[in-house]
């Protein structure tokens, strides 16, 4: 069986998150999409929902992880090239975002990085299709 994976994001302002992750060049399902949600699609299986803080206070107990000051979580995306890493990070950047470190090239695979607007790290990389086999 094939699985898809929702990955479930809290964020201050849904509209400048909307905003951001269009300006990367992501789209959204507007069929999930309302004034405290939005599901923004990476791939046919992967899925990431942004919900306002006060949408995602109702799934959980626990208090919102503040993700300027802690990290929960690394999201990770792979990239078809070298270049395509570059491009988003630079895209990232100019929408409001922030990069917290240097690219890192270890040969076999290159990555780069950058923080949302509401702090969230994201990690873009490219693999050397050998290096995989």
């Amino acid at each position: 069986m094939s699985r898809q994976i929702f990955v479930n994001l809290p964020v201050k302002d849904l509209n400048k998150a909307i905003g951001f992750f269009t300006q990367l060049g992501f789209t959204f399902n507007a069929q999930f999409t309302d004034e405290t949600a939005t599901c923004m699609i990476v791939s046919d299986d992967i899925f990431v929902m942004l919900l306002t803080e006060a949408k995602f206070k109702t799934f959980t107990p626990k208090s919102i992880s503040d993700a300027t000051k802690s990290t929960e979580v690394l999201l990770a995306l792979t990239c078809e090239n070298r270049t395509e890493v570059d491009e988003i990070v630079r895209k990232a950047f100019a929408a409001g975002g922030t990069t917290y470190n240097e690219p890192k090239d270890h040969g076999f695979m290159y990555a780069h990085g950058f923080q949302d607007l509401d702090g969230h790290i994201w990690e873009v990389f490219y693999m050397e299709p050998e290096a995989i086999k």
